[in-house]
């Protein structure tokens, strides 16, 4: 189940932002799993990145797996209802509309970027070394594929 939360003001379509990251579950094969999508405000997100990774600055977005050890391409293999967890994803689009000039894209379109991106890190991808980055990179453009 996907849980979404918007206690932010800007205009946004949740609905749809649901639907795809539903979408990109059921292709990855965890259309059972939970996932947390919280979409908030600069204020918020900069508690959380100040609060967890020691950043005093808001940002775009920021992950919390469930399985933080999971390593890339590796399969979750749950062994109880209960473990059928994804983690959460938190957004900022207050940031994300102020940052859209840098990317060259529509609200919209760097909106589901960061849910892919996110979805992304939630099963161990990562970008600290090139390496990850070129990896998880063709994973998100497989993902972005579907829901173009």
């Amino acid at each position: 189940m996907i849980a979404l939360t918007n206690n932010q003001n800007l205009p946004f379509d949740s609905e749809q932002f649901k639907k795809d990251a539903q979408a990109i579950l059921k292709h990855l094969g965890y259309d059972d799993f939970d996932l947390g999508i919280l979409i908030t405000d600069n204020k918020s997100i900069h508690a959380f990145n100040s609060t967890y990774r020691e950043k005093d600055k808001p940002t775009d977005i920021l992950s919390f797996p469930f399985y933080p050890e999971l390593k890339a391409g590796q399969r979750i293999e749950p062994e109880t209802e209960d473990d059928k967890n994804l983690g959460d994803i938190i957004i900022s689009p207050e940031y994300v509309k102020a940052d859209l000039e840098r990317w060259e894209q529509t609200f919209e379109q760097r909106m589901r970027v960061l849910l892919v991106h996110g979805i992304c890190h939630l099963l161990g991808y990562d970008h600290i070394k090139d390496e990850d980055y070129e990896v998880m990179k063709i994973k998100e453009a497989e993902l972005l594929a579907l829901l173009s």
